[in-house]
């Protein structure tokens, strides 16, 4: 069902921890403790966040040594997450954009 998987989608970016990991993610590849001391919260909590974003392809990640390092998936959230700034910057420019009627 086309609802559900967007509902799936789109609760991904709609969770904080997440979207700040993407965020991360967005300026160079990391390891756990790398992502935890960048956007500050403990480590147990990145691990379980990075566990939906490995689940749902948000993220990939790569075995350096003893090391994961993780990185966005290039292929398909890298683009959309230009796609949405640049709609940001397009469309939603102004504070109206952001006040509740």
């Amino acid at each position: 069902m086309k609802c559900l998987s967007y509902k799936k989608f789109f609760e991904v970016f709609a969770n904080d921890t997440r979207m700040r990991i993407i965020e991360a993610l967005s300026e160079k590849d990391m390891c756990v403790t790398d992502i935890a001391e960048e956007v500050k919260e403990e480590q147990s909590k990145i691990s379980h966040a990075l566990k939906v974003l490995l689940k749902c392809n948000f993220v990939t990640k790569m075995q350096d040594g003893k090391k994961r390092v993780y990185s966005l998936n290039e292929k398909t959230i890298r683009p959309l997450l230009r796609n949405v700034e640049a709609h940001v910057k397009t469309y939603c420019c102004n504070e109206r954009c952001w006040v509740k009627k």
